[in-house]
């Protein structure tokens, strides 16, 4: 037979497109044409294949190959196509079952010994085929692990592609062969294990956690170095319930595509991102040239994202955020794609008073002037700012509050999580004919109709506050948020003006 087909996935973001490669053997020049807009990478499957093909013992004919990439108008990106080139290169020339490779998705990079490399993203792309309606998939073993982490798909791991031509009916002896992994890529460092409960004095600031945990709410908390800044957001991820498994499945696809080792079991632990100060907007958002990669953010989805000494941040990198923050999802526009990652982070800035840290410290030794302090915290943007429901000023303890502290009886993180995942069951049992799970996911307008208003005396400190100019309207719906979730917290059915007005405080108190 001399033309034969199979497929692949191409992927764009955590989006995947199935692509029908097309294999056509005609007599004439030996020749190898790909078509079907094929970026750098890939245009160089031919020397693999060609290479590959003759180190596993089944050479392919001498003749003329083109091979065609469907739909031809979607871009391409990557090696993960080498396999499915190869076995339809075999299928056209008769070495292996054109049938039998119609029915497998083949998904791998190729060696030039023949060999398949595993590649990244397998796990989103695996989804994307099952969402098609694809029962088989053919992978390096590298990834096979990865892949069966997606229930409903068969998963045939392969070492090589002497191994694959065999499974679709080669007429060759098997051949031991050593498996490639995926190269051991350096973890981000685990969050030692941390305990609520080390926490000393802060009080504001523990409930504040506690708030921000059960409506999914941003934190912006401005100290001087030394008070706890660090320490209070490294225990909000242990005070966040365990995901569910569709969103364990999503963090881990955000893993996979950004090359990020993903274990044979899905994590249930929120994911923590703390990226350095350096780093830049397309390292925070994500982007690249040719593949879209995930950044911090978008890694950071269903968990936290930690910026620590925020105003160091570049301004560009921060204002980055403001969209994320607003809708939820992470979009990066390019000429011919657009690509969409979640953005269901929960954003976490720290940051020092002024440059040298001191100002407003007891005893404060700050030899900033009025204007460098100014300019340094007015690096974080009003717009920016306007979006963090939770913006509190955090002290250091005294010996007094050291000492009455150590006598009394503190929070443990397992604890505080109980309280945690009993506000969210409350919230998620009130929000249930809606699309929203989440206090701070409500949109204002729900909260403010007649579903869920507020009587005219409960609400009367933010009345104020906003006739003032206190608060804007974005931050007049985010003090009803976060004082339903304070409401949730207590156990009540609906907030008070107690509620409310511990809301706004927690929304002002950076200022005061």
């Amino acid at each position: 037979m001399s033309l034969a087909r199979t497929h692949a996935v191409a992927l764009l973001g955590l989006q995947g497109a199935i692509v029908e490669i097309e294999a056509d053997v005609a007599s004439g020049l030996p020749r190898f044409i790909m078509i079907g807009l094929p970026d750098a990478a890939l245009k160089q499957a031919e020397h693999r294949v060609h290479a590959a093909a003759i180190n596993s013992g089944c050479e392919l004919p001498t003749k003329k190959y083109t091979v065609n990439l469907s739909p031809a108008a979607l871009p391409k990106f990557g090696s993960g196509f080498d396999l499915g080139v190869a076995i339809a290169c075999l299928a056209a020339g008769g070495i292996v079952d054109a049938q039998s490779i119609e029915r497998v998705v083949h998904l791998g990079e190729l060696g030039l010994d023949g060999r398949l490399r595993p590649i990244v993203g397998i796990l989103p792309a695996v989804l994307a085929l099952a969402r098609a309606g694809y029962e088989r998939v053919m992978v390096p073993t590298g990834n096979a692990d990865e892949a069966s982490l997606v229930p409903g798909i068969t998963v045939i791991g392969v070492t090589s592609l002497r191994d694959a031509a065999i499974w679709h009916g080669a007429q060759l002896e098997p051949e031991p062969t050593e498996p490639i992994y995926l190269a051991s890529v350096q973890a981000e460092a685990a969050p030692e294990t941390t305990d609520l409960v080390d926490v000393i004095g802060n009080g504001d600031a523990v409930e504040a956690m506690l708030a921000a945990a059960a409506g999914g709410h941003h934190v912006f908390l401005l100290g001087p170095p030394g008070a706890g800044k660090t320490m209070l957001a490294a225990r909000l991820p242990g005070l966040l319930p365990d995901l569910s498994p569709e969103a364990a499945i999503e963090v881990s696809s955000i893993r996979s595509l950004a090359g990020l080792p993903v274990a044979g079991t899905l994590n249930t632990r929120p994911p923590f991102e703390n990226p350095h100060h350096t780093a830049s907007a397309v390292s925070l958002i994500g982007g690249g040239s040719g593949i879209i990669r995930p950044g911090a953010a978008a890694r950071a989805s269903h968990g936290v994202l930690f910026l620590d000494e925020a105003p160091e941040f570049n301004v560009n990198a921060l204002d980055a955020l403001r969209q994320p923050l607003e809708s939820g999802v992470i979009s990066i526009h390019r000429a011919n794609a657009v690509a969409h990652f979640p953005g269901s982070f929960q954003l976490v800035m720290a940051a020092n008073p002024c440059p040298c840290g001191q100002w407003g410290a007891k005893d404060s030794s700050c030899t900033c002037a009025p204007f460098a302090r100014r300019r340094y915290l007015a690096r974080v943007s009003g717009p920016l700012l306007d979006r963090i429901d939770i913006q509190l000023r955090v002290h250091r303890i005294t010996s007094t509050q050291l000492r009455i502290d150590e006598t009394s009886t503190r929070t443990t993180t397992a604890d505080a999580r109980a309280r945690v995942s009993a506000a969210r069951d409350v919230a998620s049992a009130r929000l249930a004919n809606t699309p929203w799970t989440l206090n701070s996911q409500v949109p204002g307008a729900w909260l403010r109709g007649p579903q869920s208003r507020l009587a005219i005396a409960t609400t009367a400190s933010i009345d104020r506050a906003l006739e003032r100019g206190g608060i804007t309207m974005r931050g007049y719906d985010r003090v009803l948020r976060l004082g339903w979730t304070l409401a949730d917290l207590d156990g009540a059915t609906t907030p008070t003006a107690d509620h409310i007005g511990r809301a706004l405080y927690l929304r002002k108190a950076m200022t005061t």
